[in-house]
């Protein structure tokens, strides 16, 4: 019990809380190991993830390390774990440095014993520097954000040719189904009316007003730049503590692709601007002027171009996408926390939060001077 009161998890905000799901216990992973052999005996558990959507071990075994990620079934089923395993081994076969995904012995993927889905990478190489810090957190330099973006553009090179579909509907997963629509407003409305629990949540709420809002005070010729682009399997959380990299400062290894799917190029850069060049932990706190740093934002750009140079159009896209980039996920969230915990405090933080006040933000003095810094690259 004192092993599981010390082993905290990020939260919504800048606070450590319990966790919602608990910690992998030795016994629990030595079941999971016996369904793949390769991985050898496990002689003991070391390090706990403080990531909050699921449980995460590292796991010394007689053959090496390996992540042991668990998911409650309501997240995660074999099945949809497949989806982003089969991302993974092709960028792996491109030649992107990626974790190996370990197969039981009839060939599988992931694992399910009772009410839990568990899959195992291989521990891969590279230095976790971000480790211990809060996701959608700024980059330690700018030569980062640079090598950063760069890894982005190979990633998306070698993310051509896999023609998988869009992800089946789960929580927790970066669709992309609302802005791209002639009439986002609709879409807004079919995605909840899809998923009871979150058409509950909001059931209270203005919520189509306030998108509506929000719809208008964005681009209105989004949906048009967006149907100009390829579509392409995307990592869609690209951010720093998702990144091993070298004592150099390049990155060596990209993991967690459970938010991955069927999106754009276009989209993957605005997401990796927006939650890595905005400081919104900081937001309402009384400098919201200042908790932006579009020098991260056009060194990410920068690197990025070093491999697939930007046009003019596809500046133009990310600036448009960003302010309401998030939305979807958002919405993911909230849904998450309303169908799977039923924790509405947190359910109301992704709305309110994550969603609306974010993208407001984007609308705002300090946001519209963000976005022509973009737009000037």
């Amino acid at each position: 019990m004192a092993s599981q009161l010390k082993h905290l998890v990020h939260g919504m905000g800048t606070t450590l809380e319990a966790p919602t799901w608990p910690a992998i216990a030795a016994d629990e992973a030595d079941a999971v190991l016996a369904h793949v052999p390769a991985a050898g005996r496990m002689t003991g558990l070391h390090w706990h993830s403080p990531r909050p959507f699921s449980a995460a071990t590292l796991v010394h075994t007689t053959n090496g390390a390996f992540l042991l990620k668990r998911h409650h079934q309501r997240v995660r089923t074999v099945e949809g774990l497949a989806e982003e395993h089969a991302f993974i081994v092709h960028l792996a076969g491109a030649g992107v440095s990626v974790p190996e995904v370990m197969a039981t012995a009839q060939g599988a993927s992931a694992v399910a014993i009772g009410p839990w889905s568990y899959e195992l990478h291989r521990q891969a190489p590279g230095e976790d520097l971000y480790r211990d810090r809060l996701s959608w957190t700024p980059f330690l330099s700018l030569d980062h954000a640079h090598a950063a973006g760069m890894a982005l553009a190979e990633l998306h090179v070698a993310a051509r040719g896999f023609d998988a579909p869009a992800r089946r509907r789960q929580p927790l997963v970066s669709s992309f189904t609302i802005l791209p629509a002639a009439d986002p407003l609709i879409a807004a409305r079919a995605y909840v009316a899809s998923r009871p629990a979150l058409a509950a949540f909001l059931a209270d709420r203005p919520w189509q007003a306030q998108l509506a809002r929000l719809f208008e005070q964005a681009n209105s010729d989004l949906s048009s730049l967006l149907a100009k682009q390829t579509p392409l399997w995307t990592h869609n959380d690209w951010h720093p503590s998702n990144l091993l990299w070298t004592r150099a400062g390049a990155v060596r290894t990209v993991f967690d692709f459970g938010l991955a799917d069927r999106t754009n190029a276009v989209h993957d850069i605005a997401t990796a601007i927006e939650r890595t060049a905005v400081r919104w932990l900081d937001l309402g706190q009384g400098a919201d002027d200042a908790i932006a740093d579009p020098e991260t934002a056009l060194a990410l750009m920068a690197g990025y171009a070093e491999v697939l140079p930007l046009s003019h159009e596809e500046i133009a896209a990310i600036v448009s996408l960003l302010p309401l980039v998030h939305v979807e996920f958002a919405l993911s969230e909230a849904d998450y926390f309303t169908a799977v915990v039923a924790d509405t405090a947190s359910a109301a933080m992704a709305w309110d939060d994550y969603l609306i006040d974010h993208a407001a933000w984007f609308f705002s003095p300090p946001g519209q001077d963000f976005l022509r810094r973009i737009a000037q690259s």
